[in-house]
This record gives C-alpha cells, structure tokens and sequence, in this order.
C-alpha cells in the first residue's frame, strides 16, 4: 500500500484550488489578443469565424462537466482531475500545431472538454474537505484569488505573442497545466474514500434529468444561467475586435480589459453583503432590470448618433464591467436557486445543470459573436434580447419567498 500523502496546508490548499481553476479562465481570456493573427493566418475571408475559438472551448466544457462530475464520484477526484488534466493537454498540444481553423476548432473543443475537471471534479474536492460555511469560506479565498485571473491572462497572452506567433500561447497552456497538476498530485491526496463511491449509473442520470425537468424553479434558473452566461461568451468574442475595429485600442486592449476584469469583482463584493437581506430571486431581478435598462440606453444613443464620439469608449468601458459584474450577481444566486430542491441528487444534478446552460449559452451568442460588424450595435442587442428574457423567465418562475 503506497504511503499516504500529508494533507496540505489551507493556504496551500486554497492556492492549489485557485490554480486549477485558473487554467479555465486562462484557457479563455489569454486567447482574447491573439484573435486578429488566428483569423489572419486561418480565416482571412471571415475574420469574425476566429472568435469561435471561445464558444467551442465553452461548449467542450459543457460536455465535459457532464461527465467528469459523476466519473469523479466513481474512480475519485484525483484520478478524475488527471484525466481532465491529459485530456486538456492533448487538446492544447493539438490546437498549437492546428494546420486550419476548423482543427483549431475540434482541438480548442477537446481543450474544454479537459477544462471541466477543475470545474466539477475541483469543486468536489473542496466539498468532500469542508462542509457549511467552512466550504463557503474556502470557496471565496478561492474565487478572490481565481478573479484575478481574467485580469492577467490577456497581459499574458500579448506578452507572449511578443515572442513569437499565436501558437506559442498553447505552448504556456501546456507549461501551466503541467505544473498545477503535477503540483496536485504530489500534495493533495484523494479526497473520497473507496467506500463511499458510487458507481456510474444511466438510471440515476436519468431520474436527475427528469427531476430537473420536474421543477420550474430549476427550469427556469437554467435558462437564466444560459441568458447570462452568453452574454459573457458573446461580449469576450466580440470584446478584442470592438477594441480594434472601432476604437483602434488593439495594443491597450489586455489592460483594459485587466481594469474591467478587477472592476467587475464589486458585483460578487455587493452580492455577498446584499444576498441575505434581499432574497437571491429580487438580486438576480433587479440586476437583469438594471443591465437591460442600461443597455436600452447606450443602444439608443448609439443608434441615433447622439452620443459624442468623446464618451463613446467611457461608456463601453462601464457598460462591460456591467456585464462582467452581472456574472458575479446573478450566477451564484441561479445555481442555488436550481439546486433547492435537488440536494438528494447534489452531485448529478449539479453536472447536468452546468451542461445544460452551458449548451445552451453557447448556441445563444454564437449568432451574436458572428454578426460583429465593428461596432458594439450586435453584441448590445444581443445582451437586451438575452437580459429582457432573463427578467421575464424569472418574473414568471417566481420561486419561494424564502429565495
């Protein structure tokens, strides 16, 4: 029997978790400057197919979520996460040496289908270690660390297109992934005992779906979390080429984009302290009131010519924090909302959930990634249709008083 590996320190363990879960956010925000040279170098007759590179990537993460959640519940975390972690590698390996767009595109999707390791078998990992608000604690020192992420990854990204071509990004992906996980499997040991895995069971995948399906809460929290999650897709495939099209800020845009990114992390800030005293159901209202309300307005005076050319990148500016902070306001709250009355089936649920808005998200802002025209004008009527909806759908599903 090999030796038991001592359990790290919490703030090793802290640092270790937010690692892990930084090769998502990596994997996506890194790829935002490099865009224009894949779509030079691939897509010269349709630039805007280049941004597909994000939506692909959502997409194999989607899958993947669904299927390393209860693969971890059956062979273990640890075991789960390495698997994760090679097939991330073999889809970074294969996007570098991509001779076209479209296997540029099934490698970037491998890539995803690898990412959600950290995503569900991660989460795991901390829920089998700490319960409550112990968990809740861990998971914010997590998150704080993880939100600086977005921030840095674009800076990273366009430092190393200093050195040569896109390529060289995927290269950084595999160098990072290499050491968070090797990092993972010399100190952290399995977290789920033997006996208390469960084998891979169609039949309770299936009773989750139809559980699922069985309430309208969780109905209608999926489709919110969908709405939401491809207003961020479309606005990250959309972001570089507004910054360079139409404000001609290509060089800028990584740190731009790193104050956007620090600035959003008041939306999960306010959402902490707001939570309790004004119900998850009235947060997420009020805040898709709020960005469609926005969005409607800047819409407007875009259209019509009325805003000064001197407030026009201000405005953007603000209104992408907009966006970004609506992630930190609303998803949180969705995910407990649609978990409410499916803790009996926690884990399945949880995965078929996160699969479900993911899909969906990304068929979503696909549509609105590739009407780019070089304005903000499709990526903000996209986000009034997606944010117009989300409020209606949660005025309709209205959940308990106590949400």
């Amino acid at each position: 029997m090999p030796p038991q590996i001592p359990r790290p320190s919490q703030r090793e363990f802290v640092a270790l978790m937010a690692m892990l879960f930084a090769t998502i956010a990596l994997s996506i925000d890194a790829m935002l400057p490099a865009l224009p040279a894949i779509a030079a170098e691939l897509s010269p007759q349709d630039v805007n197919r280049a941004q597909l590179v994000i939506s692909v990537f959502f997409a194999g993460m989607g899958l993947g979520t669904l299927l390393a959640g209860p693969i971890s519940d059956a062979v273990g975390r640890k075991a789960t996460l390495i698997l994760c972690a090679a097939i991330f590698l073999v889809g970074a390996a294969l996007s570098a040496v991509a001779p076209s767009l479209e296997m540029l595109l099934a490698a970037r999707f491998v890539q995803g289908i690898g990412a959600a390791g950290p995503r569900s078998a991660g989460l795991a990992v901390v829920r089998d270690l700490y319960k409550g608000r112990d968990m809740a604690r861990i998971v914010s020192l997590v998150m704080t660390i993880f939100s600086l992420v977005p921030a840095v990854a674009p800076l990273m990204g366009q430092f190393v297109l200093l050195f040569g071509s896109w390529r060289l990004i995927f290269v950084a992906f595999v160098v990072f992934s290499l050491v968070v996980n090797l990092w993972f499997l010399l100190r952290q040991p399995e977290t789920l005992p033997t006996d208390q895995r469960r084998p891979l069971s169609v039949p309770l995948l299936w009773q989750a779906t139809v559980e699922i399906f069985r309430h309208r809460s969780t109905m209608v929290s999926i489709l919110c979390q969908g709405l939401s999650s491809a207003c961020l897709i479309a606005t990250l495939s959309s972001q570089q080429g507004i910054f360079e099209q139409h404000f001609d800020r290509a060089t800028s845009f990584p740190s731009w984009f790193a104050v956007i990114a620090i600035c959003s992390i008041a939306g999960s800030v306010a959402n902490a302290q707001l939570v309790d005293r004004v119900g998850m159901v009235r947060m997420v209202s009020t805040t898709y009131a709020s960005m469609a309300l926005l969005t409607l307005m800047l819409l407007a005076l875009l259209w019509s010519g009325l805003m000064p050319a001197v407030l026009q990148f201000p405005a953007h500016i603000l209104w992408s924090i907009g966006i970004f902070a609506m992630m930190g306001l609303t998803l949180g709250n969705l995910s407990a909302i649609a978990m409410e009355k499916l803790g009996h089936i926690a884990g399945v649920a949880a995965s078929l959930i996160i699969a479900l808005s993911t899909g969906l998200s990304v068929v979503l802002a696909i549509p609105v990634g590739l009407a780019f025209n070089g304005t903000q004008i499709p990526l903000m009527a996209g986000v009034l249709i997606f944010t117009v909806l989300a409020f209606g759908l949660i005025q309709i599903g209205r959940p308990s008083a106590k949400s």
